[in-house]
């Protein structure tokens, strides 16, 4: 039905989930995330459950692999589900119950975890693994996106596409970027267009947002375009 990946960017030490499925409103109940606590995907026949009581284990202190155990234990229907976890020390685990639907399978790396289910087969997640091993040096929601649309062009969710999402969380208690495609003939392709439309202002103007080092914020428009304009041109360089 789906396929996921989950990361942490080691240059910022940023959680992001992105998700692509043959299904309506994926972004509402795949991921789960919070700032310095970690990031779960949890799908084919979801348990939203794994997503809000993964997130309480891993505020808890509770490792990854101890959180999928913790959750697929206690769900009888656990050889349906699809899981898989980062927390805030690093460690990745995942689950991928054998009764979901073929091609089904995960990867976990030492950043990053890719898991799909009744995709093309075992290439979707190879190629978005393989593609975002060897782009480090995209901007993280980029790479998350790109990623995913890698493993779309060898395959993808068999069945076609309709939804995707990508969430990314950092420093603060709400995200920094929290985008939803949630019908739509391309989703990929639009989510890969609102990142682009991101980078006219917004994913550098959020910095200058309240936040927990500077709780007012910037709050002079002009002075916050003129910072914008200069990030942009230091990109540049």
């Amino acid at each position: 039905m789906t396929w996921s990946i989950v990361a942490r960017d080691p240059k910022s030490g940023a959680f992001g989930v992105c998700v692509a499925t043959k299904s309506f409103c994926v972004g509402a109940r795949v991921p789960h995330l919070e700032s310095g606590v970690g990031a779960i995907a949890t799908q084919a026949n979801t348990n939203a459950m794994y997503g809000t009581r993964g997130i309480r284990l891993l505020r808890e202190d509770v490792g990854a692999a101890d959180a999928v155990r913790l959750l697929t234990s206690a769900d009888d229907g656990r050889d349906h589900r699809q899981l898989h976890i980062q927390d805030a020390r690093g460690g990745i685990a995942a689950h991928t119950g054998a009764k979901c639907v073929d091609w089904c399978g995960h990867l976990v790396r030492e950043t990053f975890s890719v898991a799909g289910n009744m995709l093309a087969g075992p290439q979707v997640i190879e190629e978005t693994a393989r593609f975002y091993e060897a782009n480090a040096q995209l901007s993280f929601p980029r790479r998350l996106i790109e990623s995913l649309r890698a493993g779309e062009a060898v395959g993808g969710d068999k069945r076609g596409k309709q939804s995707a999402a990508l969430k990314i969380v950092s420093t603060e208690d709400y995200a920094d970027f929290d985008w939803r495609v949630d019908d739509h003939i391309e989703p990929l392709d639009e989510l890969k267009r609102l990142e682009e439309v991101s980078r006219e202002r917004f994913a550098y103007a959020r910095f200058f947002s309240p936040r927990r080092d500077n709780p007012v914020g910037l709050l002079d428009f002009d002075e916050i375009a003129r910072r914008v304009e200069a990030m942009k041109a230091a990109e540049k360089q």
